[in-house]
């Protein structure tokens, strides 16, 4: 048997090995998240580091976009580790993620945001959709991923056009990304 029929046999493949070495690169150090695939890191002030690196994976299981990278997400959810600087706030993440991970633990035997596969990870945020929490996180990060410059371009957005003469003259319909 070849290696990778002996891998799938054993029920690891390309895209569970995929799934746990993304959510593996994002590594808990002191006060502080660190990318080493992608070369970046953020500091934690207010939320604990693990809780942080949920709210990143929830993030993206909520908007996922597999061209979009994780930096882009950890800015995003940055704005919740400075909102966390209020007790019941900070309380509020802590304990949804808790929630979360306590359900993962249930029901794969690991946290959320090691759980390997997208679909059941959206099952476990399906259970807590109707949640304060859950849709403070949604609504939030539709503004905070999004409004970022850096993601524009991915998308074949190039901003504001009023001061640009507007859209119609400047090739409106040339996007090729749908």
């Amino acid at each position: 048997m070849t290696e990778t029929l002996a891998r799938e046999a054993a029920g690891f493949d390309r895209r569970s090995f995929m799934a746990g070495t993304a959510t593996a690169a994002i590594v808990v150090a002191s006060g502080a998240l660190i990318h080493a695939g992608e070369a970046w890191g953020l500091e934690v002030k207010n939320l604990k580091p693990e809780t942080m690196r949920s709210l990143i994976k929830i993030a993206r299981d909520i908007y996922p976009h597999d061209r979009i990278a994780d930096k882009f997400y950890a800015i995003a959810m940055k704005s919740f580790d400075d909102k966390s600087s209020d007790a019941a706030v900070k309380k509020g993440f802590e304990d949804g993620v808790a929630g979360l991970d306590a359900a993962a633990m249930k029901a794969h035997g690991v946290s959320y945001a090691n759980v390997g596969w997208e679909g059941q990870r959206t099952k476990l945020l399906e259970a807590v959709e109707t949640t304060p929490f859950f849709q403070g996180i949604r609504g939030n990060l539709v503004v905070a991923l999004y409004n970022q410059k850096d993601v524009w371009p991915l998308f074949g957005y190039e901003g504001e056009s009023a001061s640009k003469g507007g859209y119609i003259n400047r090739g409106f319909n040339d996007i090729n990304w749908l």
